[in-house]
């Protein structure tokens, strides 16, 4: 069985007090909750005040983004190693924005994702398509195409450090969310692509999360379906309440 995971990005919002407190009312508000795993991805500069607030609480850290070099002059940009020194085990890599706002493509998610594996963490991959590209029918071969350039060389089989994110941009942040049988079939169809690619072999296993506008009175819906394994959660993951509430609605029973 696939255990529900819950990310939030908190993009860029929260700085280190807020991220301190805001995570420790998270914690008490789900203290002693089984069946769910919870990350939270501040921004860079909350990195450290994230980590000693999570303690010993079984909250993850997660980073919002990874150079593919270890080191090097690359003015602006956070290795692997570097996030593992701030208590990463997770990093996003590939959100729309990044593709929208600073140039993200196919082939640089894929460079991203292989340094992080190699470093030791595990990786959320985001891939969906706009409303332009839904209303012309091209979600699939988007979504295809995104995966195969992101997953490029890169095995799923028994590893459990790649999860996929599908986020339809056109329901990022506007209030829109796809419909149950929308979000259904475009994980349905992931999950099959991962199979058709690694011959079967752990497409079952992997985690599919739904991203685009989540909030408490839609989450227990999506996540109930047959191959929506959790949930990549932007400004609801800003409310701690609302948060809570998430991760509550997910736990599967």
């Amino acid at each position: 069985m696939r255990v529900p995971l819950i990310v939030g990005n908190w993009k860029m919002h929260k700085d280190c007090a807020g991220t301190t407190d805001f995570i420790k009312k998270i914690a008490g508000l789900t203290s002693g909750l089984s069946g769910v795993d919870v990350l939270v991805a501040p921004p860079f500069t909350s990195l450290f005040a994230a980590r000693d607030a999570i303690g010993s609480s079984s909250i993850g850290l997660c980073a919002q983004n990874v150079h593919w070099e270890d080191k090097g002059a690359f003015t602006g940009e956070i290795s692997s190693g570097m996030l593992r020194d701030a208590g990463c085990g997770w990093v996003i890599i590939g959100h729309s924005e990044r593709r929208q706002y600073f140039g993200e493509t196919d082939e640089t998610v894929n460079k991203r994702l292989k340094a992080a594996l190699k470093a030791g963490l595990k990786a959320i991959v985001c891939v969906g398509e706009t409303l332009s590209e839904r209303e012309a029918g091209k979600t699939e071969s988007v979504v295809e195409r995104q995966l195969d350039g992101g997953l490029e060389d890169v095995g799923i089989s028994g590893s459990g450090g790649i999860v996929i994110a599908y986020e339809p941009v056109w329901a990022i942040g506007t209030g829109k969310t796809a419909t149950s049988r929308q979000a259904q079939e475009v994980h349905a169809f992931i999950r099959g692509r991962l199979a058709s690619r690694h011959d079967g072999g752990g497409s079952g296993d992997v985690k599919i999360l739904y991203g685009g506008s989540v909030k408490p009175e839609n989450a227990a819906e999506l996540i109930g379906l047959p191959d929506v394994d959790g949930a990549l959660v932007g400004g609801a993951s800003l409310i701690a309440e609302d948060f809570s509430a998430i991760i509550r609605a997910s736990v599967k029973i």
